[in-house]
């Protein structure tokens, strides 16, 4: 990968800017703020207007007929929907996704397209309440979609060739496209632009298929964005032990088919790299011996992951299937020579297992199918796009329900545990590959996010979210679990008291399938993570301010205490405020009262601002008397978007009540934003 110059953004980084929920219909009940680009204590609003759980909340376990139901449903009334959400006449809604609540409520996720195009990074989910009242919607994007034309000034076949070169340089081996460019609608960073989507296929360095796309100005022929359509991870292999697959009989022949659970079947690809494979048959019902050197042990491991994979799910979280509509995936095993890696394939549907180093060691046990069934499941709710901090928190999604799942076996020959791929000696010394307690222990995964953790490969920017999520689960410190023994850290050195895996899982599920999008990010997790445990727990539990300080403890926002933790106030201000390109200071407000004396030596400044380069920037904070503090100054910060930290200041010689002010002002041309929102925490 090559570097990029100061005034560009890093190749594979997304740009990020921050989602918003608009308000449709009754404001005063509309859920939290969802970030897509914001790394910082975000607006934590919920629906709970007296702080309290709504029973109500659960997801429903919807059949397929149900679920088909409501998706036709939901078909019939987009055009109303788009009307009522005030999109523009070249505007339509396609239905990806109903989660249904207990009480009623829909989540609706929608794709949109503008003049028949698709509108990349568009995606938003309505949520209405059973009377038929729309509550809220959660908006990948901001910006109205309006291009002024829709003819290309540059021939596809240049972004085709600007898309073979960039994978070329990645180390794409036998790149091709193997369809034209399509014209798309780039709608995540600003502006909506008219653009070329190019899918570059090959192999990856490593032998894993290649499913690169790009995304090219159609006007200027800049490359917008690029990410890896498949989606790569590694775990266990085979140490399940003697277990009860699902299988279908045919006459005398018995295959590896689970009538059970959507059809789902299992292949041998037989060391190839294409195709389907031959579907396991034999004359017997008994797969496999436990050794690697039968073929079919690497199938029955697979078959049976994908098995407990589909039970979790449906049991667990009531999704009948990775789309909902109880249809099976299938897996494929001994992909490829020596291949060490495992993957999901959206256009195939499919699972696929290499046999490991010197094929001694299938990569096919409950971890991996867990972690590579979720790819399925997020590319069919969120769609988390697989390329800066959206893509480590879809690598971090299946590290965590493929942990939830090694959990839910109990299965006695590999024990729950929150280690990945701890069974398989990949790095040669024993130790495994990631660890959610503390993700650096790895020598690569980041413990906690900083502002250049986007640019950092997703196996590896994934490590705050695991962190968190262990975190959650099981606190901070030294403790021994399962005969595990972990010792977590936290960014600021405080505590954090874990709410047990199961509540975890639960938050991160409801946040993943009813408030992520595509583009969503750090800051953004936190705080749809915080919207899911508010509704499912009530804004004033301690399962919310625990998510809200496993959240602090990997450097994403404030304590539930706010700023350092334990009894802070903290006075917040939400608008929008357009910030001008190269031009004046612009001023967002915080009037505090009720305060006695001077503001502390340690007033905490969380700044939220959106922007597309932040070195442009000057940040200041303004006491009420005039004096100015400044945060940032222009040219600092590096040259990645947005600006999402918190600033500690020496305010003691201030007094405390009165009208704060930030001040921001872009001194460089070519680069826009706004704050987002800022917030003083008086610990």
């Amino acid at each position: 990968m090559s570097s990029s110059p100061s005034r560009r953004r890093t190749p594979h980084s997304p740009s990020r800017r921050a989602a918003a929920v608009a308000l449709v219909g009754v404001s005063a009940l509309i859920a939290a703020a969802v970030q897509s680009g914001a790394a910082t204590a975000a607006p934590e609003k919920t629906p709970q207007a007296a702080g309290k759980a709504n029973p109500g909340a659960e997801s429903v376990r919807l059949t397929p007929a149900q679920r088909a139901a409501l998706i036709r449903e939901a078909e019939a009334g987009k055009t109303a929907t788009a009307k009522e959400l005030g999109l523009g006449a070249k505007e339509a809604l396609v239905v990806r996704d109903v989660v249904k609540d207990a009480d009623g409520t829909l989540h609706t996720r929608y794709e949109r397209t503008y003049s028949g195009l698709p509108v990349l990074g568009g995606d938003l989910v309505v949520e209405t309440a059973k009377s038929g009242a729309t509550e809220g919607v959660i908006m990948a994007t901001r910006a109205a979609v309006q291009v002024a034309s829709l003819t290309p000034t540059i021939a596809a076949a240049k972004a085709e060739k600007q898309a073979l070169s960039l994978a070329q340089a990645d180390g794409t081996a036998k790149a091709d496209t193997n369809r034209a460019p399509r014209k798309v609608i780039w709608a995540a960073n600003g502006t909506p632009a008219l653009a070329y989507e190019t899918v570059v296929g090959g192999l990856q360095e490593d032998g894993t298929p290649n499913e690169l796309h790009v995304i090219t100005d159609a006007t200027t022929g800049q490359k917008l964005y690029e990410y890896q359509g498949i989606e790569t991870g590694t775990g266990n292999t085979m140490y399940s032990g003697q277990v009860t697959l699902g299988t279908t009989q045919s006459g005398s022949t018995y295959n590896l088919t689970d009538a059970a659970r959507g059809n789902h079947k299992t292949y041998n690809l037989n060391r190839g790299s294409s195709g389907t494979g031959r579907l396991f048959s034999g004359p017997d019902d008994v797969w496999g011996t436990g050794a690697a050197s039968n073929a079919e042990t690497a199938g029955a491991d697979a078959h049976y992951g994908a098995a407990l994979t589909w039970d979790y799910y449906k049991n667990v979280h009531g999704r009948n299937g990775i789309k909902g509509d109880g249809v099976g995936a299938y897996s494929r095993v001994h992909y490829g020579n020596a291949y060490v890696n495992a993957f999901w394939d959206d256009n195939c549907f499919c699972m696929t297992y290499g046999d490991g180093s010197g094929n001694t060691h299938p990569l096919t046990a409950i971890d991996v199918a867990g972690h590579e069934m979720t790819h399925g499941v997020t590319s069919n709710t969120a769609g988390l796009n697989y390329s800066g901090e959206s893509g480590g928190l879809n690598e971090a999604t299946s590290d965590i329900f493929g942990t939830a799942v090694e959990f839910y076996a109990q299965n006695s020959s590999d024990v729950g545990d929150y280690l990945i791929g701890e069974e398989i000696d990949i790095n040669g010394d024993g130790t495994p590959l990631r660890y959610m307690d503390k993700p650096s222990k790895d020598g690569a995964s980041k413990d906690s996010w900083y502002s250049g953790i986007g640019s950092v490969d997703v196996h590896y920017s994934s490590g705050p979210a695991n962190h968190f999520f262990y975190l959650l689960s099981e606190g901070s410190g030294a403790k021994v679990i399962n005969g595990v023994s972990y010792n977590s850290p936290t960014a600021d050195g405080l505590a954090v008291t874990g709410i047990g895996r199961d509540k975890a899982e639960k938050i991160w599920f409801r946040a993943l399938t009813t408030k992520f999008t595509r583009t969503t990010n750090y800051a953004g997790a936190r705080t749809g993570t915080l919207a899911a445990a508010g509704e499912l727990y009530g804004t004033t539990s301690a399962e919310y301010k625990a998510v809200q300080d496993a959240w602090a403890g990997v450097a994403v926002g404030a304590r539930s205490g706010g700023g350092g933790g334990g009894g802070g106030t903290s006075f917040e201000n939400t608008a929008d405020v357009s910030i001008p390109d190269n031009g004046a200071a612009v001023n967002s407000s915080i009037t505090v009262s009720g305060r006695t004396g001077n503001a502390p030596s340690n007033l905490a400044v969380a700044v939220d601002i959106v922007h597309t380069y932040i070195g442009d920037l000057r940040v200041q904070l303004i006491a009420p008397d005039g004096t100015a503090y400044t945060l940032k100054a222009y040219g600092t910060g590096g040259s990645t978007d947005n600006l999402n930290t918190t600033y500690t200041v020496n305010a003691s010689s201030e007094v405390a009540n009165g009208v704060w002010q930030l001040r921001v002002q872009d001194n460089a041309a070519q680069d826009t934003g706004y704050i987002n929102s800022w917030k003083l925490t008086f610990p």
